[in-house]
């Protein structure tokens, strides 16, 4: 037994030497940490104002540092890639150095200067920014001072805080309805602005027509002007506030939370947000480029339907409604892929970043308060926190947490809101793309430079040169003559690049009406569209006299919204027509010679507003279009196949009162009845050729007689000689 206990009493008394030389060697370890510790937090209590400076530097270069490599990378975004061919393709939809450029562009248009009323709604709107924040400020040290009454048990003081924070609420409510206000208005007036600007560049020098059929760049202007300005200008609006205000209230919030907490505390708290505002950059969708794609899906489906509103009855009569309905569905369901994948991108997205801004800011901010109250119980720390803290109380502390909590949430929360914001902005970087590259087409056509995809035509020999550089590239001269039109060696091109003739050369006089006739596509019709200045000249000479004195009638009229009266003047308004001393008994007149006086009682009297396309039957708009040519009085008149809907007594007596007025008459028709009013006949041969001679009605109609008997006379020798081969085939 004896021999047992003794090694175990020695083992136990080892164990107890090394657990006192290990408690000895800790307890000295943690008396150095806490000796070292206390020393370090002296140290930096004597030179806190150093290293606050020091800090504040670090922070300057540092943003100084990231401006700069946003800058280069904007600049290393902007050099545009090349493709195969060498033409520059530039990125959409990027927050990069087109971006501003975009920007600095439509807000220019937005804003016109600082005189304007936009500007000063502007600065209206970011006064009451200011003072919400302000605001913001007073109401989150009124928090404190009534909690701190709580705790110290001071009810006067509370109710008069109580009273004090409701009081704040009546400006609060009143500068929140005010900024409402004015953010709504702000969006009108950018809006009003963008579209004016916009309709001054698309209805101009017959802009609107050369963008649907000359330039292949933008497909659906309409939509662009009508629901992509709006949205820019609600965007913009709206980002401004949503962008302004945050940026504001983190300013503010900081200076204040970095004269309570100290320099120190929110830089670290700025380490903790960068890095995780790393990190959802680094997951973040390219909103931008999805938005820019959905408003292109959501022109193709509103293009589609427009499509087919404006072709109804061809489609109705092939019954085309499935194939339709076909390639409508195909585009719709585009469409909702896109919108959905974007949804589920939100989701995710969405979830990460509220966690990250709501909750993990929030925690790394109430830490942040908490330090100082918790410093003061760590060992050793009371002489470095009497240096820092030398008179706080438990009011005090209370008072300060409540506050610098109010404004850590607060700054959480813009922060929040500024991270937010940048989805916003990428979706205006969408907008603004493609407002811009609206505005940019529109400056390009109205300066005559075309980007039009050429094609040739292979089943005309002609046509394998149409993308000859030497004819599409190049621009002839248009003169403006008082009186003749003159078309000298200048080549019919149309927008895709199909020459329908080389070299076109004509001289029309006053009074010297010319016939044009031709089989389809051979360019009759393609040339009153380079005599009316909608398709470019290509080469050679024009001369012809001022737009004014040109008059176009299609085979079907356009017949504007309006009333009957405005059917006549268009595209003149009732001031217009008085300013030239002309009543509604002379426009009675004029409807008298295209005998439809009657359709004024018919439909109701000139004031009458209708559907006029519908309502009225095709020989009406043909005569309503004739007396709209009577009314302006051109010198030189387009005719289209303008009578084909009317019978030949009344083409009679239209053509007959045009030249009893003094217009020279440009006719595209193949009804002999006609020929009687011209003088000069210009004919295609449909191969890139033509004559053009003068005319002799009765000479040319017993040429095609002539004509016409000997093409019998031939096709009865050839039922002759088919005859006498069958009977020779039955006779041996």
């Amino acid at each position: 037994m004896v021999a047992t206990a003794n090694p175990d009493m020695f083992v136990g008394a080892v164990v107890d030497r090394v657990q006192d030389v290990l408690y000895k060697h800790v307890h000295n370890f943690k008396q150095r940490q806490l000796v070292i510790l206390t020393k370090a937090v002296v140290v930096y209590a004597r030179h806190q104002k150093t290293v606050q400076r020091s800090i504040v530097v670090l922070v300057c270069i540092g943003l100084i540092d990231r401006l700069r490599r946003m800058i280069k990378l904007a600049t290393s975004e902007r050099q545009q890639a090349k493709d195969s061919n060498g033409h520059s393709i530039r990125k959409s939809a990027q927050l990069n150095k087109q971006f501003f450029e975009n920007m600095r562009r439509l807000v220019a248009i937005a804003i016109p200067g600082l005189l304007s009323k936009e500007f000063g709604m502007l600065v209206a709107h970011t006064t009451l920014l200011v003072f919400r924040t302000f605001l913001s400020v007073v109401v989150a040290a009124l928090d404190g001072q009534i909690v701190s009454s709580l705790v110290r048990l001071r009810g006067r003081e509370f109710l008069t805080g109580i009273a004090k924070w409701m009081a704040m609420a009546v400006p609060a409510t009143l500068t929140n309805s005010l900024l409402g206000y004015v953010q709504t208005m702000l969006a009108i007036r950018f809006r009003q602005n963008l579209t004016e600007h916009v309709h001054s560049k698309y209805l101009s020098n017959n802009t609107y027509y050369a963008v649907g059929n000359l330039d292949d760049r933008i497909k659906n202007a309409d939509q662009l002007i009508a629901v992509d300005v709006a949205k820019f200008a609600n965007s913009l609006a709206e980002i401004y506030s949503n962008l302004a205000k945050p940026t504001l209230d983190a300013f503010v919030y900081n200076v204040q939370l970095a004269r309570s907490l100290g320099v120190e505390s929110l830089f670290g708290i700025m380490v903790i947000i960068q890095m995780s505002m790393g990190m959802l950059r680094m997951v973040a969708p390219p909103f931008g480029q999805l938005v820019a794609q959905e408003q292109r899906l959501e022109g193709d489906f509103y293009f589609a339907h427009s499509r087919l509103i404006e072709n109804a009855e061809e489609i109705a009569l092939y019954r085309g409604h499935e194939a339709e309905k076909r390639t409508i569905s195909r585009r719709y369901l585009r469409l909702v892929r896109h919108v959905n994948r974007i949804f589920r991108l939100n989701v995710f997205y969405g979830m990460l970043e509220d966690f990250i801004v709501k909750y993990f800011w929030g925690a790394a901010g109430l830490l942040a308060c908490a330090a100082p109250v918790f410093a003061e119980r760590l060992p050793g720390a009371h002489r470095a926190v009497a240096l820092l803290n030398s008179d706080t109380k438990f009011g005090d502390r209370t008072r300060d947490f409540i506050t610098n909590r109010r404004l850590l949430l607060s700054g959480s929360d813009a922060l929040g809101r500024m991270m937010y914001s940048y989805r916003e902005i990428v979706e205006l970087a969408g907008y603004a793309e493609r407002v811009s590259d609206l505005l940019t087409v529109l400056d390009d056509v109205n300066a005559g430079n075309y980007e039009k995809t050429r094609v040739g035509q292979a089943a005309e020999k002609l046509h394998e040169s149409a993308n000859e550089p030497d004819i599409i590239s190049q621009r002839g001269k248009v003169v403006e003559s008082t009186d003749d039109v003159e078309f000298i060696n200048v080549p019919i091109v149309s927008p895709n690049g199909d020459v329908l003739v080389r070299q076109l050369s004509f001289h029309v006089k006053p009074g010297r009406h010319l016939l044009i006739v031709g089989p389809n596509g051979c360019g009759k019709s393609s040339m009153f569209r380079i005599l009316g200045g909608l398709w470019p000249v290509y080469g050679g000479t024009l001369r012809k006299p001022s737009m004014s004195q040109i008059f176009y009638i299609p085979q079907r009229p356009y017949l504007p919204i309006g009333t009957l009266r405005d059917q006549i003047i268009y595209p003149d308004s009732i001031e217009d027509m008085l300013q030239k001393e002309i009543s509604d008994a002379d426009l009675l007149e004029i409807l008298s010679v295209v005998q439809l006086e009657s359709i004024v009682e018919r439909e109701g009297g000139w004031d009458e507003v209708k559907p006029w396309r519908d309502a009225l039957s095709g020989g009406d708009k043909q005569r309503i279009a004739m007396a709209r040519l009577f009314y302006h009085r051109p010198r030189y008149a387009i005719m289209d196949e303008c009578t084909s809907a009317v019978s030949m007594d009344v083409e009679k007596i239209m053509y007959t009162h045009a030249t009893q007025l003094g217009i020279t008459l440009l006719t595209v028709s193949h009804r002999q009845s006609l020929w009687q009013y011209h003088n000069y006949i210009l004919q295609y041969d449909g191969h890139g050729g033509y004559m053009f001679s003068k005319l002799d009605p009765e000479r040319r109609i017993a040429l095609m007689e002539e004509k016409q008997q000997i093409e019998q006379e031939l096709a009865l020798i050839r039922d002759m000689e088919a005859r006498l081969n069958e009977l020779e085939s039955q006779t041996f």
